[in-house]
């Protein structure tokens, strides 16, 4: 059933029928010097067609002989135009998301002006508030909101956007559903995301990468060893007394040379990169697509990437001489004024465990103390009781201050919860440590299986994170990595990207911070969260629009199937003209050399069948190609040599086997409707 959706997709009407229209508008030779072996294939029909009332010998032949040239290009060009058809009718659902909106621009004075978001600059600040579209990429500098992004993403959950953090870049084009955000803008019109996406999902400007680039120049080679051998191969059949016209001559040359991956080549590079749009991840270069099939290491950062990014209280440990309960009370109050979700966390777990409630403090005239980056703590004063929850190391150094100490106990416990992958925070009340509070950093479901299968790939995971080496290490067993990098800092992320590239290897890292966009843009392949900064998204070379960390394996895989497949096609081209060797050249000199006679193993009927049936077939093959090339081979989770192996075997004796059978088909076929 899914198989027939794709098929039903590939082959949608409206952009067949653009295709159709534009695989003439293509036709213009300008274009057609960008592709060497179908340049040649359309001079070859030129000249057939300027000759085909000039020549002397069977008009029929010729005619249908030069038809079926022009075919051979228009298919070339009907693949690369379906390609970037499909691309486009994606860049046009995304135009509709670049709506025209007013924008509240915030004056320098105070107050605001409505200004159309076209008039917006970089650096200009706007408010939206709910219901209102974002104008234009920005950061958000203050107010917290929840977003629609499902123009960008297609999620139709809406996400939390805040000022401060790696979550304050928004898209334009998004909506504001509740609450209000000031945003500070970060692009000028016409340099928006949107509009760098509409412009690389459409696919015609496409870069050709350097792979694509050196099997270019390969066919164009080949093209002309196999011209040449043409042009002196007259001078021998006159020699002979076996003269052959022009039109087979251009017959053999556009069947010798590579005409089935040369139609093909720039299709398959297309459809790569637009496969990577429907799987909702935007690459900016047909480089880094490419660079993700051969990635040998993949860096991950653990939070928000391995681990869910909140880490939640999961238990009370109590001091000796301590209650469990009495630590929940003190671990409670201290965190009723914390609004992150490891402060509401500790507010909830004590409420469910041993029935705690909020309390209303303002009789009590309870003096809360803010955490700050300084003190690493919090905590609350009131009713002579002086409580705080912080660090360890930070509540260490407030005891001492004090005159007391950590006991070994609570140090035990510190411990035990550190290696058993958790962070501790301790809880003090009145300068005495009352116990631990174990937060638990839960790792995202079935990331195991996913590294599993990067592992099958062949390519090594390393999780990134600034936690210590012995948090970091449980982290890494429990979510089944290869290897880890603990207490990491931006510059340790770089000189690990650095060793690995130094080891001749292929690094991808996935990050959302502005403390990543140093290694995403040093990495072959970095993959930038949306939900990420500005700065990490335009480091990287490619964005995941559903901010989804783990499918960078859903890009190595598409990079690796775009490489296998242009592999595969290629082995195929070159297998499959070995059949027209058999058909074309008995058909050639066996009058003069009957001896060649053995060569027609197919047995085609006359020497102009055979020729027309060659022809055709090399026409047909073009187009029959044409879903494989835009759907790309199949991959599977296997070794190189195994991988090699199969496609050898089908593409290789296939493309040997199958012209057989179908040259023979189509000789029959015209022989039999006296066409030939």
């Amino acid at each position: 059933m899914a198989d027939k959706k794709k098929s039903k997709a590939i082959w949608d009407v409206k952009i067949v029928r653009s295709a159709i229209l534009q695989s003439l508008l293509k036709l213009n030779p300008r274009k057609m010097m960008g592709n060497p072996v179908m340049f040649v294939v359309e001079v070859g029909s030129v000249v057939t067609t300027l000759l085909l009332f000039r020549a002397h010998s069977s008009f029929s032949f010729n005619l249908q002989i030069t038809l079926w040239l022009w075919f051979t290009v228009l298919f070339a060009n009907f693949a690369e135009a379906m390609a970037e058809g499909r691309g486009k009718a994606q860049a046009e659902t995304l135009r509709k998301a670049r709506a025209e909106t007013m924008a509240r621009r915030l004056l320098p004075g105070g107050g605001e002006e409505m200004v159309a978001s076209a008039k917006l600059r970089s650096g200009d600040e706007v408010l939206v508030v709910a219901g209102e579209f974002i104008p234009g990429d920005g950061e958000i500098f203050e107010g917290i909101a929840s977003v629609d992004e499902s123009a960008i993403t297609g999620e139709s959950a809406p996400v939390i956007r805040e000022a401060g953090g790696d979550r304050s870049a928004v898209t334009g084009g998004t909506r504001v559903l509740s609450d209000q955000i000031k945003v500070r803008i970060t692009s000028d019109p016409g340099s928006t995301f949107l509009d760098r996406m509409i412009a690389l999902v459409e696919g015609a400007e496409r870069q050709k990468t350097p792979n694509e680039i050196a099997l270019n120049i390969l066919l164009a080679g080949l093209t002309i060893i196999f011209l040449l051998a043409v042009v002196t191969l007259q001078p021998f059949a006159i020699y002979s007394g076996s003269p052959q016209t022009v039109f087979v001559l251009v017959s053999l040359l556009v069947c010798l040379i590579p005409t089935t991956i040369g139609g093909l080549l720039s299709a398959i590079g297309i459809a790569g990169m637009d496969r990577l749009v429907q799987h909702n991840v935007l690459a900016m270069s047909g480089r880094a697509v490419e660079a993700a099939g051969d990635v040998n290491t993949l860096l991950l950062d653990k939070t928000g990437t391995i681990t869910l990014g909140n880490r939640q209280a999961s238990e009370f440990i109590p001091a000796p001489g301590i209650t469990a309960a009495q630590m929940a009370d003190a671990a409670q109050l201290s965190s009723l004024a914390d609004e992150t979700p490891e402060g509401r966390s500790i507010v909830v777990l004590a409420k469910t465990q041993y029935g705690l409630r909020g309390r209303e403090l303002a009789a009590h005239e309870a003096v809360f103390v803010p955490f700050t980056a300084q003190t690493r703590m919090s905590g609350v004063n009131l009713d002579g009781r002086e409580i705080r929850k912080g660090a360890v190391d930070a509540i260490i150094k407030y005891l001492q201050q004090h005159g007391t100490v950590l006991p070994k106990d609570v140090q035990a416990s510190v411990e035990t919860i550190a290696r058993s992958g958790g962070t501790p925070l301790v809880v003090a009340e009145n300068r005495r440590a009352l116990g631990v509070i174990h937060l638990k950093d839960i790792v995202k479901g079935g990331m195991r299986e996913r590294f599993t299968q990067l592992r099958a790939m062949g390519i090594k995971t390393v999780m990134i994170t600034g936690d210590n080496p012995l948090t970091a290490a449980a982290i890494s067993r429990e979510a089944g990595v290869d290897d880890f990098l603990a207490e990491a800092t931006p510059k340790d992320k770089m000189d690990l990207i650095r060793r690995e590239q130094a080891e001749g290897k292929l690094v991808a890292m996935t990050g959302d911070g502005t403390n990543d966009a140093p290694a995403l843009a040093q990495a072959d392949v970095g993959v930038a969260m949306n939900s990420g900064t500005q700065a990490a998204k335009e480091a990287g070379n490619m964005v995941d629009l559903d901010s989804n960390p783990t499918k960078l394996i859903e890009v190595v895989e598409i990079g690796k199937q775009l490489l296998m497949t242009r592999g595969a096609l290629t082995t195929f081209s070159i297998a499959n003209d070995v059949a027209k060797y058999f058909a074309i050249i008995p058909a050639m000199f066996a009058a003069t050399f009957p001896v060649l006679n053995v060569l027609n193993i197919m047995h085609l009927k006359t020497p102009e069948s055979a020729v027309l049936s060659a022809v055709i077939f090399n026409a047909l093959i073009i187009i029959a190609l044409v879903p494989l090339a835009l759907r790309g081979v199949a991959y599977r989770a296997r070794s190189a040599e195994a991988l090699l192996r199969r496609n050898l075997l089908i593409y290789g004796v296939g493309g040997l086997i199958a012209p057989f059978i179908g040259i023979k088909l189509i000789d029959v076929l015209i022989t039999g409707i006296h066409l030939a």
